[in-house]
């Protein structure tokens, strides 16, 4: 019933606030791309003392909204490919997944408006699943993150960050057609009264699948042509309301937001027969509710609050062959009697105390909980499964300024896991202990003239294992391990962001050292594998990064990132799935004053996704026109993959070949 009314309330607003902004539509091609961003959504390292509207943090990286439109990028993973040092891939699930800097989504949790939504049962996430039409910002912390993002940030944080209000009244509407009869609708509205706010979003993708490059040669399990079961469905409802009682400006803030997704997807076979599976996901579904508030404690304190509600339903149906007829209940490529469903459940809170009494220190104080719970249940809706863990974070941060232009980033943080619930039938699991990991990091970032600076980071991060880590048997292929660590890694980090001659300039040097890395070792009993805390990594690399402009004719910019992954406790077993290359590039023609041309290369070395194989590198290229033949409203038409290239980010499994788009958007 609660979706129903929220559902209803935002078609309502939607409609009445286009009818009253018809009088207040807004000139110029730069508003269409433009969303304010909900900055108590963002998470930042405390010593920028943040204003209205500014997203700055002292280390990482940041996809504009301006950047998802104007490149296409309609999914978080797409998205976040823009970016130095982030990799896609596809797991053995077909689910789109990145890597910052070697690290896996399990060890770069992703947050939106600072609010973990990782799946509780594993840690992933399928980045297909979220759209970009609701968004005015990514988030991504490298390495070095604040504590207030809370456990299990090894590597980093990816923080979606919603929109909010700014005028009176704004919002915008999209529709686009694509390949595989592809459609898209979106639709955005908010007005921001200075008492309260009010942000609503829809957004509808629906496609039949994708055409594959006509260099793919046909298998046993993949005939070419559009790609076998590779339809997808996405809707988003989001709506938001915010409370300010003292104007905008004064500081207080108190938000409720609501968010219901709902996805289907077909699982393309592997083009390898022998690892084929026939897989379609009838459901997958996410709902949330989630309280943002921030009060003053007078003219040096504040106090910000963080509550949250999720849930995780899927289903995966397993089927006999590519007919999709009969169910598939046993042997290998089957889920449990056919049918495999989940129901995970998350609550949670975080409060945080910042403190400007101090001169020349900015202190934060974090609390956070959450509680996970994660059930499965068989084809006969019977629970087979379940799983209750508690995770606690205390932390603390301060960064102080030393001088006018250099400042001393201190953080620390202590994580506790405390399983409350361990149930799986036909096995006698016993409650195992609580494990906890403790968080360092310090940074000193320097000014360096008026428009750039240089900077140096180091930090110890861990990651607590997941339930999947600890209890799955994976179809009956592995044995469990209750008692496993957490991971731990130190990452450092030099680098230099800064302005030459009107272009913005970039550059980093990363490295992290990886202990007690869970992977899986095999033939532990007879043939059955275990995961274990066996492994030991070294990860290096180089970050460059360049963006400017030539007159007013041409912006371009773009992006190189140079990985070295080691295995260092077993060097005949190799780490797989990022490139050692890859460099993106792109150009902005605006060849009229109504016209623009865009162009975006993207360049991957080969990459090894196991221990004998190596997939070939790649070049891709998208090329697509923006007509704007009135100030509010864009028409654009591309095509991806221009050259039709035939390639994959995971054995078996190849990506689209020459797609077309077409897309049309309206802003008032």
């Amino acid at each position: 019933m609660l979706k129903q009314v929220m559902a209803g309330a935002v078609m309502l607003a939607l409609a009445q606030m286009a009818q009253m902004a018809q009088a207040q539509q807004t000139a110029g091609n730069d508003g269409v791309d433009a969303a304010a961003p909900f900055v108590l959504g963002t998470v930042t390292v405390i010593g920028q003392r943040e204003q209205a509207g500014q997203m700055e943090q002292q280390v990482g990286a940041q996809v504009s909204r301006a950047e998802m439109r104007r490149f296409n990028r309609d999914n978080v993973g797409d998205a976040l490919n823009l970016l130095s040092g982030v990799s896609l891939s596809t797991n053995s699930r077909n689910e789109k997944t990145v890597a910052i800097r070697g690290f896996d989504a399990r060890q770069v949790p992703l947050y939106i408006d600072g609010i973990p939504v990782y799946v509780p049962y594993d840690g992933y996430v399928d980045f297909n699943r979220f759209t970009t039409s609701d968004l005015a910002a990514i988030q991504v912390a490298k390495g070095y993150s604040s504590v207030a993002y809370g456990a299990n940030t090894l590597g980093g944080a990816i923080n979606l960050v919603s929109r909010k209000p700014s005028a009176r009244m704004e919002g915008d509407t999209s529709i686009g057609f694509g390949s595989g009869s592809e459609r898209q609708v979106s639709a955005n509205v908010g007005t921001n009264q200075g008492l309260w706010y009010l942000q609503a979003g829809v957004s509808y993708i629906d496609s039949d699948g994708f055409p594959m490059s006509s260099d793919f040669r046909p298998t046993a399990t993949e005939d070419g042509g559009m790609r076998n079961n590779s339809y997808r469905k996405d809707h988003k409802l989001s709506f938001k309301v915010g409370y300010t009682p003292d104007g905008a400006q004064a500081g207080d803030e108190y938000a409720l937001s609501y968010y219901k997704q709902h996805g289907e997807k077909g699982q393309p076979p592997s083009t390898n027969p022998v690892g084929a599976r026939y897989w379609q996901w009838p459901y997958w579904n996410k709902e949330s509710v989630y309280f943002v508030s921030q009060t003053r404690l007078g003219d040096a304190e504040r106090l910000k609050l963080r509550l949250y509600h999720d849930s995780y339903d899927n289903e995966i149906t397993s089927y006999t062959n590519g007919s999709y007829a009969t169910l598939k209940t046993s042997g290998q490529g089957s889920v449990s009697g056919g049918r495999s469903i989940y129901n995970d459940r998350t609550n949670g809170g975080a409060v945080e105390l910042e403190s400007f009494r101090l001169a020349a220190h900015s202190l934060r104080f974090v609390v956070s909980y959450k509680a996970d719970e994660h059930q499965e249940l068989d084809a006969k809706g019977v629970r087979t499964t379940w799983y209750k863990d508690a995770l606690w974070t205390l932390g603390a941060e301060d960064s102080i300024a030393l001088d006018a232009a250099t400042e001393l980033s201190l953080g620390v943080s202590r994580n506790e896991l405390r399983p409350d619930t361990v149930y799986s039938a036909g096995n006698a699991y016993t409650l195992p202990a609580n494990q906890s990991a403790t968080d360092l990091q310090a940074g000193l970032f320097r000014k360096v003239g008026l428009d750039a600076r240089v900077y140096a980071t180091v930090a110890r991060k861990s990651r607590l294992p997941t339930l999947k880590d600890r209890y799955s048997q994976r179809l009956g292929t592995y044995i469990e391990n209750p008692a496993l660590r957490a991971e731990e890694a130190m990452n450092y980090e030099l680098g230099y962001q800064g302005n030459v001659q009107g272009a913005k300039v970039e550059a980093a040097l990363f490295y992290s050292d990886v202990k007690d890395k869970i992977q899986s070792v095999a033939n532990v009993s007879g043939v059955r594998s275990q995961m274990r805390n066996a492994g030991r990594a070294h990860i290096s690399g180089v970050e460059l990064g360049l963006r400017g402009s030539a007159g007013a004719w041409l912006d371009f910019g773009g992006n190189y990132t140079y990985t070295d992954m080691r295995n260092v406790s077993d060097r005949a077993t190799r780490l797989t799935d990022v490139p050692r290359h890859k460099l993106t590039a792109h150009a902005v023609l605006h060849a009229a004053r109504q016209v623009d041309v865009v162009a975006i290369a993207e360049s991957n070395s080969g990459r090894w996704v196991s221990n004998t194989l190596e997939l070939g590198g790649f070049t891709t290229v998208n090329l697509k026109a923006v007509y704007r033949p009135l100030p509010a409203l864009t028409l654009e038409a591309g095509v991806a993959n221009l050259g039709d290239r035939n390639y994959a980010l995971a054995d078996g499994f190849p990506s689209a070949g020459r797609t077309w788009l077409a897309n049309a958007q309206y802003q008032f």
